[in-house]
């Protein structure tokens, strides 16, 4: 399952992912990160069967966790499959099919929103 993990300005100097794992022995795969000095936002996928037990470790030390599970959604009579998204996606979820119109893959979407940036005709918006 893909998880948002959002780290408070209070608490990004502290080892928050690692501690958690750490304790748990919960591997999560990091697939998108935004960290500075002052804000911390992950995008990670984690078993299932595990996210209990990772979320209250990383909750434990002040994280904030969210499950991701309304993926992308695009607005066909919007779409001019222009393939914007398909440029900018670090997913891969956008593509051409032989017709040369835009194809999504929402299994592979995580959420990160550089696709709804990047559309030119407003034809993207996460999952409601």
């Amino acid at each position: 399952m893909k998880i948002k993990i959002t780290i408070p300005t209070d608490r990004i100097h502290n080892p928050i992912i690692s501690e958690s794992i750490v304790e748990t022995g919960i591997l999560i795969n990091i697939m998108v990160a935004n960290i500075d000095s002052t804000y911390g936002e992950l995008i990670a996928d984690v078993s299932d069967l595990r996210f209990d037990k990772i979320k209250n470790a990383l909750e434990s030390r002040g994280a904030i966790v969210s499950i991701l599970d309304q993926p992308i959604h695009r607005d066909e009579e919007e779409c001019i499959n222009c393939g914007a998204c398909i440029s900018v996606c670090p997913m891969n979820v956008y593509s051409f099919d032989n017709s040369w119109s835009v194809q999504l893959d929402e299994k592979k979407c995580i959420q990160c929103g550089v696709c709804i940036k990047m559309c030119p005709h407003g034809a993207l918006k996460l999952g409601e």
